[in-house]
């Protein structure tokens, strides 16, 4: 991804460096060559260069440009499970997903983390962004993911003998996961994504306290993955999937629900990060009728939201690392609506407006294994910013609207917002 040749000093707003450090009054940001070369009071900044490009912020914010921790690029208009595998081709779930990228960036989201993709598309979105032949946000890349046989993933009926191979990798035990992994490193993926347990949306065979994959799958995942340095991830609900994961090695937490003591002390001793993706069950509680989810559905996406909010509250307290994000482009939570997020962190699960844009930009930086790059707007890091029109710290919704950003950057260029044009 090419970078901003020359300099450009943004100045007059308040600067949310990410780090959650208190914001700094009458700050500046100066990016040289892509880079930040310096960020901080206005008092600070070393005499630039006369003519230089500059950006007024009006008085309102700089801040990093954000992470969404947990993207789907390929989902979109999903209703119900089958939506996400055989809906479409695969050339209409890649146009589309090239689509959902433009989208995420203009929405101020920098980089991103794919939580699973259908057909391997994530890796080629990722080398098409890299390449500047398309816009979207820094990519890391997960591919087709791994669920046990029967599991929350494995729907499809086997008289239809369409298998699931587009998106996941149905394994029966330690050998199958091993071969699934092998193929994984063959399609150039970053993350291997596992489904250790089941979810609310799956209440009768797979809800939010079954497991999906054994324990001995799972270390089978682990130990071939980082063979051939690759990291593992899970979708982990129910408390045994949790301690499971952990003890057989991941790299990362998804949701991350129901996490007794025991856990937390796992999750913290080895510093594992989670992503919460916490948001999805509140709008299904609150949307899930007008698209048809059950009762029963509804039932369980609310015991696991008010489970996973005192989750995140006591890993926060614990000081653990958490990234923001999670499963958009269903009917209820469309791309393009991914800062609803950072609202509902800080109206509902009570965390402040510095913690929850930390976790939001920081804490997925530390995810994607970028933290030294990206996620905070500090000297040598890229110029990955976001430019806001408003003060963020007295209403973080501000981010949800797309019209309140004057720029987004990634090193140093303007990709969207209304200095773009």
């Amino acid at each position: 991804m090419k970078t901003q040749s020359g300099t450009t000093l943004i100045r007059n707003g308040t600067l949310i460096d990410g780090t959650g450090a208190l914001p700094v009054p009458d700050a500046a940001v100066l990016v040289t060559d892509g880079i930040i070369a310096y960020a901080g009071a206005s008092s600070g900044l070393p005499e630039p260069n006369p003519g230089i490009n500059t950006i007024d912020a009006g008085g309102g914010t700089i801040l990093p440009g954000l992470v969404e921790a947990h993207i789907h690029l390929t989902y979109f208009n999903v209703t119900e499970l089958q939506d996400l595998d055989i809906k479409y081709p695969v050339e209409y779930v890649t146009l589309q997903s090239a689509v959902n990228a433009k989208t995420a960036l203009e929405c101020g989201y920098t980089a991103a983390r794919s939580g699973g993709c259908l057909h391997n598309i994530d890796v080629w979105m990722k080398k098409a962004i890299e390449e500047d032949m398309i816009p979207g946000p820094r990519l890391s890349a997960s591919g087709r993911e791994i669920c046990g046989a029967g599991g929350l993933m494995d729907w499809n009926p086997d008289y239809r003998k369409i298998g699931m191979e587009g998106i996941v990798f149905i394994v029966n035990g330690p050998e199958e996961a091993r071969r699934a992994v092998r193929k994984l490193v063959k399609d150039g993926i970053e993350w291997v994504k596992t489904y250790p347990t089941g979810d609310a949306a799956s209440p009768d065979i797979n809800d939010h306290h079954t497991l999906c994959m054994t324990y001995e799958e799972m270390h089978a995942v682990v130990a071939t993955a980082h063979n051939h340095g690759l990291k593992v991830t899970g979708h982990c609900r129910a408390t045994e999937g949790i301690r499971n994961a952990l003890r057989a090695g991941y790299d990362a937490i998804e949701h991350g629900t129901f996490m007794d003591d025991e856990c937390l002390e796992l999750l913290l001793k080895r510093n594992v990060p989670m992503c919460p993706g916490l948001g999805f069950e509140k709008f299904s509680v609150d949307r899930g009728k007008e698209f048809g989810l059950s009762q029963q559905v509804i039932d369980g996406h609310q015991e696991t939201l008010e489970a996973g909010a005192e989750s995140c509250r006591r890993v926060l307290a614990a000081g653990g690392t958490m990234g923001l994000g999670g499963d958009y482009g269903f009917g209820w939570t469309p791309h393009g609506t991914y800062a609803q997020e950072l609202t509902f962190f800080v109206d509902y699960v009570g965390f402040s407006v510095l913690d929850t844009i930390r976790c939001a930009t920081l804490g997925g930086a530390k995810m994607m294994g970028r933290e030294k790059e990206i996620g905070s707007v500090e000297q040598g890091k890229l110029g990955d910013l976001l430019v806001v029109r408003g003060e963020v710290m007295n209403d973080i919704s501000l981010l949800e609207d797309r019209r309140n950003f004057l720029a987004v950057m990634q090193g140093g260029v303007i990709k969207a917002g209304h200095l773009a044009a």
